[in-house]
């Protein structure tokens, strides 16, 4: 490719990457000001929308304008007076941008992308100086994004098809006395509630340093009524008072966000029981480096240079990990924490791989 040729492409992708930017941050308008499940209940005006959502008509209109252009919104006259148009959102799109319970809903992840930039002069502070950014100061955006981009797969999957696929966890997740689980950086909770849903007898104990994600996860667990055999704890799970009283510690998504994961490793170790389980899922990433990457290992290096990487060096010392964490890397990780094998579970999830840490 010449000079040129490889100029204009890169023109071309930085402006057709501008598009998916200005997508991203009208649907974060639409999703935070509740713009989306008042076009759910059916064609509305412009004035209409700003009435039923509390927001200023002339900003509402340049929404809906937009909106149609890019092909998001259905418009009913075209001509004639802006104020008078009646704007819908299709069937199709109402499932990804307003139906919580469906695995194709991505406003969360809309949102989880506005939170990761949030702190841009910080970040390049940290990229200048070194340094990080700890996990709660992205603030809500990333704290609401992050929980509910995994609701639904968790809700449906963890306990619906992932952990069935693992027969001897499954079995001892069904059987009598209960079996006693801890999610390890529980995060908002869905893990922990997922498990409690699909398997009725467990007990399930949700662990995060977080004091926001477990608040959000204890109501939660009341709103989904499984608060009864799940308990959140704003706790560190190497508590000595904790070894040996569970039989499966699940670790979702988290590892690769910990400064010091052999550490943590080291302490799931010691959580688990006699014959007791380790399961970690993280990233679904390549098994080596190997540029240009496919459409998901893009995806998560941009997660690594904005967010986790700069969320897990804001502890010293730092292993500085960042989304990137791939199965060579984890098994060295685990072999140091002491765990003897790490087997990669035959489960297959769009974004993530499962691993089964032998002691």
């Amino acid at each position: 490719m010449t000079k040129e040729e490889q100029a204009t492409a890169l023109v071309e992708k930085i402006i057709g990457s501008a598009s998916g930017f200005f997508n991203v941050f009208s649907i974060y308008l639409g999703h935070k000001l509740g713009l989306y499940r008042v076009l759910a209940g059916g064609p509305i005006i412009s004035s209409r929308l700003a009435e039923a959502t509390g927001t200023h008509e002339r900003y509402v209109r340049e929404w809906l304008e937009q909106q149609a252009v890019a092909g998001i919104l259905e418009v009913g006259a075209k001509d004639g007076d802006g104020q008078t148009r009646a704007y819908s959102l299709p069937e199709g799109h109402a499932e990804v941008l307003v139906e919580e319970d469906s695995l194709n809903y991505l406003s969360p992840f809309v949102q989880l992308l506005v939170g990761a930039v949030s702190p841009l002069p910080r970040l390049l502070d940290v990229y200048r100086n070194g340094g990080g950014i700890p996990y709660g100061d992205y603030g809500q955006d990333v704290l609401e994004g992050q929980g509910g981009v995994n609701r639904a797969p968790l809700l449906q999957l963890l306990g619906g098809e992932w952990l069935p696929a693992v027969t001897e966890v499954h079995a001892r997740l069904q059987a009598t006395p209960p079996a006693r689980v801890v999610d390890f950086g529980c995060g908002a909770g869905w893990s922990s509630i997922g498990l409690a849903k699909a398997y009725p007898n467990v007990q399930v104990h949700g662990l995060d340093l977080d004091a926001q994600s477990i608040a959000a996860a204890e109501k939660n667990a009341e709103d989904h009524g499984v608060a009864d055999r799940v308990k959140f704890e704003v706790r560190d799970a190497g508590d000595p008072a904790l070894a040996g009283q569970y039989d499966l510690v699940l670790a979702v998504e988290c590892v690769h966000d910990m400064s010091n994961p052999i550490a943590a490793l080291k302490v799931m170790r010691q959580l688990a029981g006699k014959g007791g389980t380790v399961i970690v899922i993280d990233e679904r990433v390549g098994e080596q480096f190997d540029p240009p990457g496919s459409e998901l290992e893009w995806m998560m290096y941009g997660w690594s240079i904005l967010h986790c990487l700069p969320a897990g060096m804001a502890d010293t010392p730092s292993a500085g990990t960042g989304t990137v964490l791939r199965p060579a890397k984890l098994a060295e990780y685990a072999e140091a924490a002491g765990f003897a094998r790490t087997e990669e579970l035959p489960v297959f999830a769009d974004f993530f791989r499962f691993y089964r840490l032998h002691p």
